[in-house]
């Protein structure tokens, strides 16, 4: 099962992220881009990972469990090294914030989910808030390399996404929490 296309595209977005971090270190416009470019493989491989297995029915257990944590390990050492070379800073932190902490949240309810036998499906809006999050990301990968855009510059434009993804994920967490707490108050009923 590890071999599958589904597996070896999720193994292929954590196996970028020590190449991600270390261009987005570096700061060059050359490494920028070439940050870019690594960043938005990782992305696509999100979408197709899952894509394929559904298409060709190799989904998995490791599967089910590798795509979510390769996504929050991607997500959280960007805008880990972000913060590092000052890409993200003063306020713009607080989005980061929001963002790190629910995907933190999420993990935590999916785990008690999985013990209960619950899933609970990603919604839409989730989905929409994703992909807002990773262009976000994206612009503030490429940083002061990329051009500037309808009078912005690229690092603004990821701080405005950001601020947009984060209230998104406000919204979905707090659907994904509530969803979930259903689940945890009939467990404490069955417990007692």
């Amino acid at each position: 099962m590890l071999t599958t296309l589904p597996n070896v595209l999720t193994f292929s977005r954590i196996a970028a992220i020590p190449v991600l971090v270390g261009l987005i270190y570096i700061d060059n416009d050359l490494c920028n881009w070439l940050a870019l470019g690594v960043f938005t493989l990782a992305c696509v491989t999100d979408f197709f990972d899952g894509y394929v297995a559904r298409a060709w029915e190799q989904q998995s257990s490791i599967g089910r469990f590798l795509d979510p944590m390769a996504d929050k390990l991607l997500v959280a050492s960007v805008l880990l090294v972000l913060v590092g070379v000052d890409r993200i800073t003063d306020l713009a932190l607080l989005p980061a914030l929001v963002i790190l902490c629910r995907e933190l949240l999420v993990s935590g309810l999916r785990e008690f989910l999985a013990e209960v036998r619950v899933g609970v499906p990603v919604s839409r809006l989730a989905k929409w808030k994703t992909v807002l999050q990773m262009i976000a990301i994206g612009f503030l990968v490429v940083g002061s390399s990329g051009p500037d855009l309808i009078g912005f510059a690229p690092v603004e434009i990821g701080v405005i996404g950001l601020w947009i993804a984060a209230a998104l994920t406000l919204i979905t967490g707090y659907d994904y929490l509530r969803a979930s707490l259903k689940h945890m108050t009939r467990a404490d009923t069955a417990a007692e």
